[in-house]
């Protein structure tokens, strides 16, 4: 186990789910993206350090069949699992980094992504993570990312993070991706704090 497993298992097994700052009751905003692109219900779906959100169960309920949730934390994951009961069978999912997980090529429908990609403060992580997407999202698939905003925080659980506008995220991911929207969210933490997230919404057209 490396050192950021080791911090992500440490924060899931010390604390609950509800008490850390991105906790949401919903991922509202990520269900209204994932919602409005129209994707049948056999759609394949994979949210990128899903950790212990409640993504999956809305997703679930919303009538997806093929959803996969993929964190660093074995914990995070074992979470979700619980609250999921039986439910936890219809879901694929995936310990691993980013970075070096071996996914299946041109396999998801749409890539979701809260809050992960800003942790990547290397350039050389953020090349692995993109090599990433364009090599398992099929092309013209649909990728959601959301990250801090310029006026959000500067770390996040003691760590640094990188912070984006919807065109510097975009110059990140390259012109294998089109933009299509993007929107800003206020994200309130469990403590009544605020938090500026911006979400980007692309077109994965693959290599160029």
């Amino acid at each position: 186990m490396d050192k950021q497993q080791e911090y992500w298992e440490k924060v899931y097994k010390t604390k609950q789910p509800d008490s850390v700052s991105w906790f949401q009751e919903h991922a509202t905003r990520s269900l209204e993206i994932i919602q409005s692109i129209g994707a049948a219900s056999n759609a394949q779906i994979i949210d990128v350090g899903g950790g212990a959100s409640t993504l999956v169960d809305d997703l679930l309920t919303g009538g997806f069949k093929h959803v996969s949730v993929l964190d660093l934390s074995t914990s995070a994951l074992e979470v979700a699992r619980k609250r999921l009961g039986a439910l936890d069978q219809n879901v694929t999912w995936i310990t691993g980094d980013i970075r070096t997980v071996d996914l299946p090529a041109h396999t998801y429908d749409i890539w979701h992504d809260r809050a992960v990609f800003h942790f990547l403060t290397e350039p050389a992580d953020r090349m692995a993570y993109v090599r990433q997407v364009i090599k398992t999202v099929k092309p013209g698939g649909h990728v959601i990312v959301a990250t801090f905003a310029p006026d959000g925080p500067e770390k996040c659980s003691g760590l640094p993070v990188v912070r984006y506008d919807p065109d510097q995220l975009h110059g990140e991911l390259g012109a294998a991706f089109e933009l299509l929207e993007h929107a800003r969210e206020e994200h309130m933490t469990p403590w009544g704090s605020v938090q500026h997230f911006v979400y980007c919404h692309f077109r994965c057209l693959g290599w160029q």
